[in-house]
């Protein structure tokens, strides 16, 4: 059984997909059903494709690391971070874009479209 307990109006029920179908969050400041974008903070700039995302992290040190039919992953020769990427830009998730925001920290963010 999957799904969410939630206490609303003093009743208890359980929500099989938060955040999604028809009801939304009452937490305030939830962003669940919003898009998020990756930005480059010192330009404010939007990264829409891995072309641009690919020249960003080649300015800051970081290099195209094996070449994976599936993946695309750049490391850091002064570290032992490796970020790892779907080869689809369409397919980047939020974990994928925390993952630049953490290992480049200050130079990237993400927020709501």
């Amino acid at each position: 059984m999957s799904g969410v307990w939630v206490f609303k109006d003093g009743v208890l029920r359980r929500v099989e997909h938060p955040g999604g179908g028809g009801e939304q969050s009452d937490r305030p400041g939830s962003s669940s059903s919003r898009r998020k974008v990756l930005v480059y903070t010192p330009t404010n700039e939007v990264i829409t494709s891995y072309e641009i995302l690919e020249r960003k992290l080649s300015d800051l040190g970081w290099e195209r690391y094996c070449h994976d039919p599936d993946l695309l992953q750049f490391h850091q020769r002064s570290s032992v971070h490796l970020i790892s990427l779907p080869r689809d830009f369409s397919k980047l998730k939020l974990v994928h874009m925390y993952d630049i925001v953490v290992k480049s920290r200050n130079l990237f963010e993400v927020r709501d479209a």
